[in-house]
């Protein structure tokens, strides 16, 4: 059945094991990414144990957890963001960028809120940490604007630096430009095409809050 929260990708799962099927612009290079990471983190970071690689897909063994963002919609926004402000600083310590990095892709233990895994590994890479700090904070903005106050929990549980907001907001937008031309090259014209052109525009006007 299909895994909710997968969006980019046709994720599917049987409760033993999950199925992902890279689609769009770069999709072996996205699968050779998240395979190369998941197999370097094994035993460094809690992620999926990787069970099979295929041309165009990529199965992994299916952990327990509850996902961060039902967590946030279920009033726990607090103990879920400075989780993910420990699993980040973990992930920072070795040196590389998750690329897409925010509560849609952590799943933690509903009663300790330690993490028990981190997902979506195809946009990791060598980069600066500030990346990963103003994307999970543009999840948070854009999908839970509720919980931006709880924001501070997030950066406060983060063991390094945290830029001004300056500086994040400018990722943000720079990481909404890569999404829009990877929606536009994917289907130029299309629905994707259109919603990142609106994060965008969004993005753009945010202020300070």
């Amino acid at each position: 059945m299909p895994v909710r929260h997968g969006y980019t990708n046709s994720t599917v799962g049987d409760g033993a094991l999950v199925v992902k099927c890279y689609q769009g612009p770069g999709a072996a290079t996205r699968l050779r990414t998240e395979s190369r990471f998941l197999r370097r983190l094994k035993g460094r970071l809690p992620v999926p144990a990787v069970h099979q690689i295929t041309a165009t897909s990529l199965t992994i063994r299916f952990v327990d957890g509850v996902h961060g963002e039902d967590l946030l919609d279920d009033g726990r926004a607090a103990e879920v963001l400075a989780g993910c402000g420990r699993t980040l600083t973990r992930i920072h310590r070795l040196g590389i960028v998750h690329g897409d990095f925010g509560p849609q892709n952590l799943l933690f233990d509903p009663e300790t809120f330690e993490t028990a895994a981190i997902l979506d590994w195809e946009w990791a890479h060598q980069g600066v940490p500030l990346e990963d700090l103003a994307w999970c904070e543009w999840i948070v903005r854009t999908h839970h604007p509720a919980h931006v106050p709880s924001l501070a929990s997030f950066f406060d549980a983060y063991d390094g630096p945290v830029p001004p907001w300056e500086r994040r907001h400018a990722a943000m937008l720079a990481r909404c430009r890569d999404l829009l031309d990877f929606a536009a090259r994917r289907e130029p014209g299309g629905e994707g095409e259109k919603l990142w052109r609106h994060h965008l525009e969004t993005t753009a006007a945010w202020t300070a809050r």
